[in-house]
């Protein structure tokens, strides 16, 4: 599986971006579908996942501002992200696994990555 990973840019404090993350050579619904970001100076970290099956978990600091969310027919899943901070610049990265739902928020089970696209939030 081939991802492809865009939608970034600079926004301001309090806007908003959406991510695609578009996959070739398979289908998203075979896969759980991960965002991670990694900023300068720090580790990578999970930030959603989205299951085979249709469910969905967020790490804390984004819960009720970004969603993710797929669409078969493009073969693509999604990051909406508002009410961006300036603690949300990062480098973004999809991925995508076949684990247990219990170990998504891990990046060493990712077997498919993205090439990352860039989130700078900035007044």
């Amino acid at each position: 599986v081939q991802l492809q990973a865009s939608g970034g840019g600079l926004v301001q404090p309090g806007g908003s971006l959406k991510l695609s993350c578009a996959a070739s050579g398979g289908s998203v619904r075979r896969y759980t579908m991960g965002w991670f970001r990694q900023a300068p100076g720090k580790e990578r970290e999970f930030v959603a996942a989205f299951g085979w099956s249709g469910n969905t978990k967020y790490t804390d600091p984004v819960k009720g501002r970004f969603t993710i969310s797929r669409d078969n027919a493009k073969n693509t899943v999604y990051l909406q992200m508002n009410s961006l901070e300036s603690e949300d610049t990062a480098v973004y990265y999809c991925g995508a696994t076949t684990t247990i739902w219990g170990q998504v928020t891990r990046d060493d089970v990712y077997t498919y990555w993205g090439q990352g696209t860039l989130v700078t939030v900035s007044s």
